[in-house]
């Protein structure tokens, strides 16, 4: 089995949008409001105008894709000696059934998270469903008693 990991482009946005639709729609059996065509419509768009703060990666398994991750990128308000503060949250990691416990997920985070060390980020947050919490754990990330938030919808 050959993986490979690389930064996603415009080029896979729909691509992207398709597995989206199927993680979320096929998988987790959610009603969407727009039929699958509107959709990655919608999702290539977003993808072109956020490409500057949403990093998406892709991992491939044998040529063919296989998963996805984002890095959203974002500014925090300076303070005097750290002019310039930057954070990271990774968003809507994703591997296909069929590849998940193979080590495809793994490489995945590894070379999202070689993406916030290389740009010197504050911190990298990550938000897990149950399932995923230990390989969260296993690529590095822990527990912050101090990490609070409030939910909305």
């Amino acid at each position: 089995m050959d993986v490979t990991v690389r930064r996603g482009s415009a080029e896979d946005a729909p691509a992207l949008a398709r597995m989206r639709w199927r993680w979320r729609v096929e998988e987790r059996g959610q009603t969407p409001d727009v039929d699958r065509e509107s959709f990655v419509d919608f999702f290539t768009h977003w993808v072109l105008d956020h490409l500057a703060t949403h990093r998406p990666f892709v991992v491939e398994v044998d040529g063919a894709l296989a998963g996805m991750a984002w890095l959203m990128l974002a500014d925090r308000v300076p303070a005097p000696g750290l002019m310039y503060r930057r954070f990271a949250d990774v968003q809507s990691v994703y591997v296909l059934p069929e590849h998940r416990n193979s080590g495809a997920g793994a490489k995945l985070m590894e070379a999202v998270l070689r993406e916030a060390r290389d740009r010197e980020l504050e911190f990298v947050t990550v938000h897990s469903s149950e399932r995923a919490v230990t390989m969260y754990q296993r690529a590095g990330f822990g527990h912050n008693p101090r990490w609070l938030e409030v939910r909305g919808r």
